[in-house]
């Protein structure tokens, strides 16, 4: 690959072999399973050290140099402020007397919770966090209401971290109570019915100085009493024997029983404890013996439990338990072709939304599980919500679509109708892009879905810039979503591609675990088939193909630019899983053992050495023009995973083209970013792949 620059300050950054910024190589190296495994940079693991966050600060300002001088930076950072200026709404949900509906007008950095008497009455502020920080980085992480709803539980979350501090504000008045729960991870609120106190799950204090890399075991469930504090909450359940076990509490909607979904980390594969509220000091009571499958609990009838589950069902099911009679179940709705994901009781009904090759589909049913109906859909796209009371006659839900952001739909579920409620006014017109659906072929013969975006009528003659994004893990579903960065990139001629990779839930378990531990180079084969496949049917060009990813997408990324350097002309990999070796020594790491398995074992070990982005950076190679993403406050995805990657890529690096990494210094993983800082990156990221492929 020959890489001309059309910006003289990037011949500057790299002009051959290890000729780019270079970062100190330490010594280390250790012995796996009778593998010498060297390990130069893990001196960057250490954030706070004076010679890291020195090393943060050069790289920044070469990165700042770099960007801040790009042809037509300034002109999309204008285009996209216009395009994530629009009106957005969450779906307003029924709490008590009142309707409770979140809003942003544009380009506020957090968006406001109101509250309204009637759908359509006038909103009153509830909770605004856009005045809790200066630099708009306090974000609201978390809601939960009292079943009155008089009551409001609420996390937050400080510049991005998952810790989250949990406070109550009493609804009719504003004001908050002087409770404050801390330490609190991975965890939601679950009144109780008399609303005098919910249950809740944290961890341990970690030690100062370390909240942000501290090992993430032994989650414990609380309840807290309203009105009193913190250190006098009630333990409720741990289990010590069980360090990875985490605790999701529901109290059901008759509130009459506890329901803890019990998870490990990432598995999918989980259990179900039930707790009777109406017994004194009853036990917590398992459901099922633990068994590889998954069960989401829908709710209750009586005693009848009502649950999801893909147990001898890889696209999973509708079943009922009588807890009187917990070995035997009932199927309500078997499995069919498509992948059923949840099902909400709403109005006396069951609604079921699947994907139907990765895009929604959404039936009613019967609560006996015969079939009365589908809601109908605006096309291809994501339907979601539909979330409710079983006594109530109305639901919400989103649609949205590549091209178009949320528009926000009441359900009348007696009538079976819906009706417009919210629909943001946009700076483009939607109608003038296409989506189309096509399907590529891994080396194995497995059919990979990609969903293709653009405006119509562009000639596919194999010189369009091209943007193919993926994930493929952890049996996540990428579903048609919208991006304002994404509209910028196609008004100039851009594709927009998402690859539907296996690891992913798409199409149920068994495409989950086709893509995971000892199979996980399968992802790689089909992120690099749905390239091929691109530009063999004239899509683009390796010249003109960039791709992205972030979290365990950044490790695709990684992992196939390492793999075929040659077969993309830019890469963006974001809060990447870069260092497969270490990766579970930090924080919530140790959950993700499930995709990826550990260096601990011997077969696992060769598994992720194999593809590890951060020890197959190769000297042999050129690479494109890379541009890594991080933050400080990552504490989910922590940053050395970039800050190792990055120094090895940039010391690697054969060919002219730029390494560089962007970190934010007050962010985290991504959830609750300002809308300001939001742009930036993607204002950085347009720009940069606009110069890259020859675009600027």
């Amino acid at each position: 690959m020959s890489f001309q620059p059309h910006n003289l300050l990037l011949c500057l950054t790299l002009v051959g072999c290890q000729n780019g910024p270079q970062t100190r190589r330490g010594e280390i190296s250790e012995t796996l399973h009778g593998t010498q495994v060297a390990d130069p940079y893990r001196w960057l693991e250490d954030a706070s050290s004076p010679e890291t966050q020195a090393w943060i600060k050069d790289q920044n300002q070469r990165t700042r140099a770099i960007l801040d001088e790009l042809p037509g930076r300034a002109s999309m950072g204008e285009r996209l402020t216009e395009l994530w200026d629009y009106e957005r709404f969450n779906l307003p949900s029924k709490q008590g007397p009142r309707y409770v509906i979140s809003h942003n007008d544009g380009l506020q950095d957090q968006s406001v919770l109101y509250t309204m008497n009637e759908l359509d009455g006038e909103r009153s502020v509830l909770l605004d966090p856009n005045g809790l920080s200066s630099d708009g980085t306090m974000a609201l992480a978390g809601t939960s209401f009292s079943h009155d709803g008089e009551w409001l539980a609420y996390g937050l979350s400080d510049g991005g971290s998952d810790w989250n501090t949990w406070h109550i504000r009493k609804v009719s008045t504003g004001e908050d109570l002087s409770d404050v729960l801390r330490w609190v991870k991975f965890s939601t609120a679950a009144w109780t019915i008399d609303g005098k106190g919910f249950y809740y799950s944290r961890y341990a204090p970690p030690a100062d100085g370390e909240e942000l890399v501290h090992v993430n075991l032994n989650q414990e469930l609380y309840y807290h009493e309203l009105g009193t504090d913190q250190s006098q909450d009630q333990l409720i359940y741990k289990r010590p024997d069980k360090p990875e076990w985490g605790f999701s509490p529901e109290v059901s909607d008759d509130g009459r029983y506890l329901v803890l979904t019990i998870w490990k980390g990432t598995d999918p594969a989980n259990c179900v404890f039930y707790k009777d509220l109406t017994v004194p000091n009853s036990p917590m009571v398992e459901l099922r013996p633990r068994v590889n499958a998954h069960y989401d609990f829908v709710g209750n009838l009586g005693h009848t439990f009502i649950l999801v589950t893909n147990l001898d069902a890889p696209r999973s099911r509708l079943i009922s338990i009588d807890l009187e009679h917990p070995d035997q179940s009932t199927e309500l709705v078997p499995e069919g072709s498509d992948t059923l994901v949840s099902v909400s009781m709403v109005g006396g009904q069951f609604l079921c939304e699947s994907l139907q090759d990765a895009h929604s589909v959404v039936r009613v049913r019967e609560l006996s599980g015969e079939l009365r109906g589908t809601v109908d859909l605006p096309g291809i796209g994501t339907a979601v919500g539909f979330m409710g009371k079983l006594s109530e006659p109305e639901t919400f839900f989103a649609y949205t679509s590549y091209a178009s952001p949320a528009t926000l739909y009441r359900y009348d579920v007696k009538q079976g109708k819906s009706t417009l409620y919210q629909q943001p006014a946009l700076a483009f017109d939607p109608e003038l892009f296409t989506t189309k659906q096509i399907f590529a072929s891994s080396p194995d013969g497995t059919r990979i879905p990609l969903f293709v975006t653009h405006k119509r009528g562009i000639n596919l003659d194999g010189s369009n810039p091209t943007i193919l994004y993926g994930y493929g893990g952890f049996n996540v579903s990428l579903t048609p979503s919208f991006r304002p960065k994404n509209i910028a990139w196609m008004e100039r001629g851009g594709i927009f591609v998402e690859a539907i990779l296996r690891g992913g839930g798409e199409y149920g378990k068994d495409w989950h675990e086709a893509g995971t531990l000892a199979s996980k180079q399968n992802v790689f084969d089909d992120f690099i088939a749905a390239a091929e496949h691109l530009i063999r049917e004239g899509y683009t060009s390796p010249a003109k193909l960039a791709i992205k990813g972030g979290s365990n997408g950044g490790l695709l990324v990684g992992a196939v630019l390492n793999q075929r350097p040659e077969l993309f002309g830019a890469a963006l990999p974001a809060v990447g899983v870069m260092d497969m070796l270490r990766y579970h020594k930090f924080t919530i790491g140790w959950a993700w053992a499930s995709d990826y398995g550990t260096a601990e074992d011997a077969d696992q070990f060769r598994t992720l050495l194999a593809y590890s982005p951060y020890h197959n950076a190769q000297t042999s190679r050129p690479y494109p023009p890379t541009l890594v993403t991080t933050a400080e406050r990552d504490d989910r995805v922590v940053p050395l995973h970039s800050f190792k990657y990055t120094a090895a890529m940039q010391h690697a690096q054969c060919g002219d083209a730029p390494i560089m990494i962007r970190i934010e210094t007050r962010a985290g993983h991504g959830a609750g970013r300002p809308v300001q800082m939001v742009i930036d990156e993607a204002t950085d990221q347009m720009a940069f792949l606009t110069w890259a492929l020859g675009e600027g």
